[in-house]
């Protein structure tokens, strides 16, 4: 299974959080596009099928993560050019 890079796979439980907590506030019953959107990348990102299994397998590996040490700071979706993988 593909591991999700941490700095992203926070990012979609925050916003994941976020639009939960939206909705709540307004009052509305059934889910927007965002949050079905967000759930099933949330599940695909965990190998899950169920939005809290893939809540808790998350938390579980940003823990697991941090425990580790701190992140790297680059993007992941930025990836090194020919320039920069060539050998002098």
């Amino acid at each position: 299974m593909l591991i999700p890079h941490p700095a992203v796979l926070r990012r979609l439980v925050e916003e994941y959080e976020t639009v939960l907590a939206e909705d709540a506030g307004t009052g509305r019953a059934e889910s927007g596009t965002r949050e079905q959107d967000l759930a099933y990348t949330l599940c695909v990102s965990t190998g899950t099928r169920d939005v809290e299994d893939a809540l808790q397998v998350a938390r579980r590996m940003l823990a697991a993560t941090s425990a580790v040490g701190p992140e790297t700071t680059h993007s992941p979706a930025v990836r090194p050019g020919p320039a920069e993988m060539a050998v002098p």
